[in-house]
């Protein structure tokens, strides 16, 4: 009998003439049956991995991808630089690092289906170790959880590891891919490629074989001898064999090909074989890889088959391969090591794999950075929840949101309608890159320090009902809002600025309460939005913020208008003395130094304090001037200097003008005609 090809072997099934196929694959697929008895693991490893480039390059591109992917341990929000668990991942055992062991796992999952990590040491693992799928037996009866795993070497058992029948919990964690029809054995990509991998590897020994006989097809030599009266003989035994031999040595073999062949007598040629054009075994080798790395979700590209219809290049390929099969793989073995593993360390740590990080994706990080910006700048979020989002802390200012165009504060007054470059009217291009020695005059810490900004019990309860309708529903407010339910749940002291946009939130929700589903009884209750609006801690959490906003706005303006602040200065006659007046004379040193030979651009400490007094009115007067970020009227002030000697040095403005009547006689931007005391700019005429 001819020797069985890759397909019987696996499923231990003959030749067409011993056992005809069924129709129904439950056959050989039966529920609680084991797959794995059904076919021998060991030709999934030989004739699948090790005798098929395809399968060897497929198998290698998702296990030497996934193993790359670097890992971390966090507690709480906390990330972890040091632990025994990460030790033990480091080193899982004294023969293999993190690559080795997790190369070696997705290899037994992809050619398998499953995978079994044995944990020795304790209740504290010490070390990880992976076993062969083909010596794991599974007994397990009925139920839907095994009893035990048995581990056998050469037909006999070695060990045994009892599985807890309520739990679930065993020493040996049993990794598998999802099977239809098998409660506890996985199914293999390998298992389902099994036809195509014939396919390709039948492909392959005809080529040899073509080689091996010259590159050409086989026929036959027909030898019609007949006797003295005309009549048909046949050969003997022993002349067959002799003819075969002489075929065979002076015809075959790629030394012989193109050798022509000499008939006498009663011998015809016969050609028997299809030429390799018609068989075009290129085109079925093409075919075949393209299916074994379909059922291991490997693009084709990657494996060497030509398939530009589907992939325009390599990068594309493999952001495909880390999106659709790396990555879901990564997160079955992540909720693994989680569900099993991470316990048996402490409570309340998190495994993950940093698939952020992988350089392939590179292209997607981008995509959504710029995504998140162009949100930023339509008003759809603000800078601190874009920066909340790509893991950055917040800023100061970063919490209004803002439209396109003019970028004002969302609920301000009416929005000036944006300047032409050539306008006079600018107050926003004032120098904000001030040193924090110019800004001694406030501290906001200091000013704030009488208000309590912890969040009450009210705030509490709803933000732990937003999150539990979140996962109950699927809907419902964003990372946004789940980070800060999970603040008032701690009931963590929140920052002014976070204040200060749950303030803004509510403001711009509050609409959302009309809408269907926000009130209990009314259909589709509770709505996306009375989600959203319990998650930020719902109207307690609206109350407090707008209490908490205004006594922040009352204990900045009674710090302001202390005595030792000079913060009340909005008037030309008012003297400025204490750290501003020091700090406006040192401005006024160090452009001197510098600029002082020229007389048109010497400035004195009176010009640059009519400028800041012009700036502290201005703060004061008309806010809707003044850019989000700055905090008070001092900042604003001093930004005016800047922008002010900035002028004076170069003799332009980035935009608009202001306080040109200042500027020493001579200087080209010096004013001709009147001012605005208060604004600095010139008036109307």
């Amino acid at each position: 009998m001819a020797e069985r090809n890759f397909l019987q072997r696996l499923f231990n099934i003959g030749s067409i003439e011993e056992k005809q196929m069924p129709n129904n694959m439950v056959g050989y697929f039966g529920v609680g049956s084991g797959m794995s008895k059904n076919y021998k693991y060991q030709d999934l490893a030989k004739e699948g991995y090790m005798k098929n480039a395809i399968v060897f390059r497929c198998v290698n591109e998702i296990a030497k991808g996934a193993s790359a992917v670097d890992y971390a341990l966090k507690q709480g929000e906390a990330v972890l630089e040091r632990h025994p668990l990460l030790d033990l991942m480091a080193r899982p055992n004294p023969q293999q690092s993190y690559s080795e062991f997790f190369n070696s796992l997705f290899g037994f999952l992809l050619l398998s289906g499953n995978a079994y990590v044995l944990k020795v040491g304790g209740a504290v693992p010490k070390e990880l170790h992976l076993l062969r799928p083909d010596r794991i037996q599974i007994k397990g009866g009925n139920k839907p959880i095994p009893e035990r795993y048995e581990y056998i070497i050469n037909g006999r058992i070695q060990n045994v590891y009892d599985v807890d029948q309520e739990t679930g919990f065993s020493e040996l964690k049993h990794i598998k891919l999802w099977n239809p029809l098998d409660d506890y054995y996985g199914c293999s990509p390998l298992a389902a490629a099994a036809v195509e991998v014939d396919q390709h590897n039948l492909a392959s020994k005809h080529n040899i074989n073509l080689l091996n006989n010259g590159a050409r097809p086989s026929g036959a030599v027909i030898f019609k001898p007949k006797d003295d009266s005309g009549f048909a003989v046949n050969l003997t035994e022993a002349q067959r064999q002799q003819l075969l031999t002489d075929l065979n040595n002076r015809f075959s073999g790629s030394q012989n090909a193109g050798r022509p062949m000499l008939l006498e007598g009663d011998f015809d040629w016969k050609e028997m074989g299809l030429s390799p054009k018609d068989m075009d075994f290129l085109n079925l080798k093409h075919m075949s890889a393209t299916s074994i790395a379909l059922c291991f979700g490997v693009p084709s590209q990657l494996v060497g088959v030509p398939d530009s219809q589907t992939y325009s290049n390599v990068a594309e390929a493999r952001l495909a391969l880390y999106e659709e099969t790396i990555i879901p793989h990564l997160k079955l073995i992540e909720s693994d090591l989680n569900e099993w593993l991470v316990p048996m360390f402490r409570d309340g740590l998190q495994l993950s794999f940093l698939t952020e990080d992988i350089p392939a994706l590179a292209e997607r990080k981008k995509k959504t950075f710029e995504n998140i910006t162009s949100a930023v700048r339509e008003g759809i979020m603000s800078r601190n929840e874009a920066r909340e989002i790509i893991g950055l802390s917040p800023i100061t200012g970063g919490d209004d949101v803002y439209i396109s165009g003019t970028l004002f504060p969302l609920g301000s007054e009416e929005p000036v309608a944006p300047e032409k470059p050539d306008n006079e009217d600018d107050e926003k291009e004032y120098d904000l890159d001030i040193d924090e020695e110019e800004l001694v005059e406030f501290d906001e810490e200091k000013a704030i320090a009488d208000v309590d900004l912890t969040p009450t019990d009210g705030m509490k309860s709803e933000a732990e009902r937003g999150l539990k309708w979140r996962k109950e529903h699927n809907r419902g407010g964003t990372m946004v809002g789940v980070a800060r339910a999970n603040q008032l749940v701690r009931k963590e002291k929140l920052s002014p600025s976070t204040v200060r946009r749950m303030f803004s939130f509510f403001s711009r929700h509050e609409v959302d309460k009309q809408a269907q589903g926000f009130k209990a009884g009314e259909e589709g209750y509770p709505s996306a939005g009375r989600i959203a609006w319990a998650l930020w801690g719902g109207d307690a959490g609206f109350s407090w913020s707008t209490k908490k906003r205004n006594q922040l706005e009352a204990a900045q303006e009674k710090y302001l208008d202390t005595d030792t602040h000079v913060g009340e200065v909005e008037f030309e006659d008012k003297k400025l003395t204490g750290k501003t007046r020091t700090a406006l004379q040192n401005k006024v040193k160090d452009h001197n130094e510098k600029y002082g030979d020229n007389k048109t651009k010497r400035v004195t400490l009176g010009m640059l304090e009519k400028v800041f007094r012009r700036g502290v009115g201005a703060f004061n007067t008309n806010p809707a001037s003044v850019r989000p970020s700055v905090n008070n009227s001092d900042q604003w002030a001093l930004a005016r200097v800047n922008s002010f000697l900035r002028a004076l040095r170069t003799g332009r403005f980035k935009s608009g003008k202001h306080d040109t009547d200042v500027f020493p006689t001579g200087h080209p931007l010096k004013s001709k005609g009147p001012v605005d005391p208060k604004t600095g700019k010139p008036k109307k005429k």
